[in-house]
């Protein structure tokens, strides 16, 4: 049986979110797989960026919704920023995402997927990244939940910037790669 750690954190804005996704990055090793999942606007993206600094990337991360893959090699470890919003799980095995962690096309580094859950197989050992918003009390108002084409920025700007964040460990290299880290 893997073993498996989860552990929740609460980030109350912006900067610890960013601060949590250093801290990761400052330890993960070359191979490492993080599956990124959250519903639009809960801050994958956001996360991405500050983990991709913190490796040493200058260049700006951007979502890869449309180019599906981004690769960055200029850091301590090459990122594979990949994003599978636009596809449906059938489309996805024709990308050849386990080229990526093969280590044998591609230098080996960090394969990072946004809306893993459309992966038809899921890695057995990963790290898996959970950002939602915390459920607001009463006195705060919650915004639209489903925003329509010309009201994305708008939509995104009106989320709240406190954010859970539940990061699960599947396999010993990843459950230990936790332990390592001090939130």
């Amino acid at each position: 049986m893997t073993e498996t750690v989860k552990i929740e954190l609460y980030a109350n804005n912006l900067d610890e979110t960013q601060v949590i996704a250093t801290k990761l990055a400052q330890i993960v090793a070359a191979g490492t797989i993080i599956l990124l999942e959250g519903n639009l606007g809960s801050g994958k993206t956001t996360f991405m960026q500050a983990f991709g600094r913190a490796l040493g990337i200058s260049t700006t991360i951007t979502s890869p919704t449309f180019t599906l893959i981004d690769e960055y090699t200029e850091g301590r470890l090459p990122l594979y920023h990949i994003d599978l919003y636009r596809l449906e799980p059938p489309q996805v095995p024709s990308l050849h995402l386990e080229e990526y962690w093969r280590g044998e096309d591609f230098p080996l580094g960090v394969v990072a997927i946004e809306w893993a859950s459309k992966l038809l197989t899921i890695p057995p050992k990963h790290l898996k990244i959970n950002l939602s918003i915390p459920k607001q009390s009463p006195e705060k108002q919650s915004p639209k939940l489903e925003p329509s084409l010309h009201e994305d920025e708008e939509f995104l700007e009106s989320l709240p910037e406190e954010r859970l964040i539940q990061l699960i460990a599947q396999g010993s290299p990843y459950v230990e790669m936790l332990s390592q880290v001090r939130f």
